[in-house]
């Protein structure tokens, strides 16, 4: 079967959403080939703890290259121990130099509970307007639904798992079935 005739890999929804001095990570739990779901229990939403410095990371795209990102991340924030900022900016000079990283096909967003920023494989390391961040297919749902709601009395955590359920009910790839990590600073 030609490239272009294989179906191609789709899923993944995650938001970081900032408020009230805490930040939650949700991500979905669907994997699909095509139109149809290979898995509805997927974890990519990470917590991780590199010299006792605590980031909570989600990942869409290849899982294999996403955790492979995920790797290169500690290893950057071991090397720069609290600086989420700068680890960030070093992992995504790195993607966008190296030529086995530049064939890695992901995103993340991270988060250290103050700072939230989405890595690119474009070298960008975009901090979002409005405290909310969304990749995926149905990042955009996700995020317009979030916006909406920010000003709203709900804690960050309702606002996230609201804005997924609205985008499970719109986007074919994406589930209700949600990992969800916060974390403050």
């Amino acid at each position: 079967m030609a490239e272009d005739q294989f179906p191609g890999w789709h899923g993944t929804t995650i938001i970081g959403v900032r408020k009230g001095g805490e930040v939650v990570v949700a991500g979905d739990g669907q994997v699909s080939l095509g139109q149809t779901v290979i898995k509805g229990s997927a974890r990519k939403v990470r917590r991780l703890s590199p010299g006792g410095y605590d980031v909570v990371a989600g990942f869409a795209g290849s899982t294999a290259d996403a955790f492979t990102l995920l790797e290169r991340l500690e290893a950057k924030l071991e090397a720069t121990p609290g600086q989420l900022q700068r680890a960030s900016v070093e992992l995504a000079k790195d993607w966008r130099t190296d030529k086995y990283l530049q064939k890695l096909e992901a995103m993340l967003i991270v988060t250290d509970g103050k700072d939230l920023y989405v890595i690119t494989g474009a070298g960008d390391v975009l901090e979002p307007e409005h405290d909310v961040a969304a990749i995926g297919s149905g990042g955009n749902f996700a995020l317009a639904a979030a916006r909406g709601m920010m000003d709203s009395d709900r804690n960050a955590e309702t606002v996230a798992r609201d804005a997924m359920a609205i985008a499970s009910e719109i986007c074919v790839y994406t589930n209700g079935n949600l990992t969800v990590e916060s974390i403050s600073k």
